[in-house]
């Protein structure tokens, strides 16, 4: 069965949502950093901490994760902050 959305491993990154977690605070500046950003095809790439294995373990009624996905955390203040470039429609 085809599915009706697949993620395009060919796009590039077109432009941070928000703000750098550096401005935020979430990061010393190493490379293990949160972010969010547009990708030239128009979906969303999310940098966060994998926690499949904790957080999968309680999903709520409807909710799955594919073998090929994973549940993917981020700060709070993150999403906030990439709201203003986030599109309404």
């Amino acid at each position: 069965m085809t599915r009706p959305w697949e993620a395009d491993p060919d796009t590039s990154f077109k432009q941070r949502l928000g703000r750098t977690p550096q401005d935020l605070g979430n990061t010393t500046g190493t490379p293990d950093c949160p972010d969010i950003w547009e990708l030239a095809n128009g979906d969303i790439a999310v940098i966060g901490r994998d926690l499949t294995q904790s957080l999968g373990r309680n999903l709520p009624d409807g909710v799955s994760i594919g073998s090929d996905e994973r549940l993917v955390v981020i700060p709070r203040n993150m999403l906030i902050a990439a709201k203003p470039d986030i599109p309404s429609v």
